[in-house]
């Protein structure tokens, strides 16, 4: 069962029982019911609902738990995809042959720092820091911070783990063919001429 559909039972059944009490204190203020539910009854339907009130909150606390856990398992997923993704902006820099000096502006860059901005935190002008972007871009051969961004979106998209291996079937000489099922379909060309 679904974390969604474990809450919404949960909160159906406390807004049930909480119906319940409420709908008793205002029925004996206001006396909407002209007779009395025989005590008996009355006792049952009580007990059924502080139970189904403490199912809900026990329901509640489990949703609440599954619900931490699913976030703390999300926060580590993204730190691991922003150490990848640190490992490839590493990689990249290398690869260009990027001072330690660029490697900073071009860090700054690609997290969305304004030419102002990056000056201001490396205590450099902002004429420095142009130059040293031009540079930056010269060497990942890109015209602008866009296209410098995207390499790297590429670069991970291209990391994604490969697809599953189609299944290999034997012809007559033993050797592997793609299974039927694997064979990408090719419509067939229209016929055209008159017959």
């Amino acid at each position: 069962m679904g974390d969604r559909h474990f809450i919404m039972i949960a909160l159906a059944i406390q807004a049930a029982c909480g119906f319940f009490f409420v709908s008793d204190i205002l029925s004996s203020f206001f006396g909407f019911w002209a007779e009395p539910i025989p005590w008996q009854y009355r006792e049952f339907i009580e007990i059924g609902a502080a139970v189904g009130l403490a199912l809900g909150i026990g329901m509640g606390a489990i949703a609440l738990k599954r619900s931490h856990r699913h976030r703390r398992r999300a926060e580590e997923q993204l730190r691991i995809a922003s150490a990848a993704f640190m490992d490839v902006l590493e990689d990249q820099f290398s690869d260009w042959g990027l001072t330690p000096a660029e490697r900073d502006v071009a860090l700054f860059a690609i997290k969305g720092l304004s030419t102002a901005e990056i000056a201001a935190l490396r205590q450099t002008s902002e004429g420095t820091v142009k130059a040293q972007t031009n540079a930056i871009y010269r060497k990942a051969g890109v015209n602008g911070r866009a296209q410098l961004l995207s390499l790297f979106i590429e670069d991970l998209l291209a990391d994604r783990p490969p697809e599953p291996e189609t299944l290999l079937i034997a012809d007559e000489s033993g050797a592997g063919l793609p299974a039927p099922q694997d064979v990408p379909k090719v419509a067939a060309p229209a016929l055209t001429g008159r017959g």
